[in-house]
């Protein structure tokens, strides 16, 4: 079942100026997709276009069912000054409506997950980075929705909060909720993700699995690295 669909034409900050075009792909239901690229490829233009933040742009984006119901996870963490680390669960839980007995259960879980119970009442702007990206996370599942949007994750990340954020995402693909992930660390994209839209100069050069990717570029044995690196010089 198609979760998110991505049919882009072209789209930029002004009417005149085309960051992006003919970027087309879609989400399914327990898919975990990689949307690669390295910088200024257009990767976070794609995902602000999904988001509708964009000022002009020609194309369709369709989340399955009535609503839009996903969570985004920025690279960099926004957080409010003078919040906790509660309040902002709390925050977020009155912006999603969700149920009061569901939100604490939620919380509980997931400050345990990522380690951070006993600084729940802290200011998250005193915490180091890595930790203010956990706190993007827990924000990220608390909705638990049906499509999540991350953009960079592994930033600031330490081995174990990376481990505790598969498991985490994996556990959401297993219930049906799909994944698109944008990335520039190959070497963990192709361990992790179920396919890729490769991109560069802002359109796409490449889609499929690592098997159709390396068909694509005529390098059976090579690695997404290997295979993104001929694409850049031949686009």
């Amino acid at each position: 079942m198609e979760l998110l669909s991505v049919d882009i034409k072209h789209a930029g900050y002004s009417s005149n100026s085309n960051v992006i075009k003919k970027v087309a792909f879609s989400v399914k239901s327990g898919e975990l997709l990689g949307l690669i690229g390295p910088n200024g490829a257009g990767k976070s233009t794609t995902i602000k276009a999904i988001m509708g933040l964009l000022p002009a742009m020609d194309g369709l984006v369709k989340f399955a069912g009535v609503s839009k119901n996903y969570s985004y996870i920025p690279e960099q963490p926004v957080l409010y000054e003078g919040l906790t680390l509660w309040e902002h669960l709390e925050l977020a839980a009155a912006a999603y409506e969700i149920d009061r007995k569901v939100f604490l259960a939620r919380a509980d879980d997931l400050l345990k997950l990522f380690h951070l119970t006993e600084v729940k009442h802290h200011l998250p702007g005193t915490f180091s980075k890595g930790m203010q990206q956990k706190v993007m996370l827990i924000l990220g599942f608390l909705l638990e929705p049906s499509v999540y949007v991350v953009d960079e994750p592994f930033v600031g990340l330490d081995p174990r909060g990376t481990k505790d954020f598969l498991v985490h995402l994996n556990q959401a693909r297993a219930k049906g909720a799909g994944v698109l992930m944008s990335t520039h660390m190959l070497d963990t994209a192709e361990k992790i993700c179920d396919s890729f839209v490769l991109m560069n100069a802002g359109t796409v050069v490449a889609r499929g699995n690592l098997m159709e990717i390396r068909t694509q570029c005529q390098l059976p044995e090579s690695s997404l690295f290997e295979c993104f690196d001929q694409l850049l010089e031949s686009s």
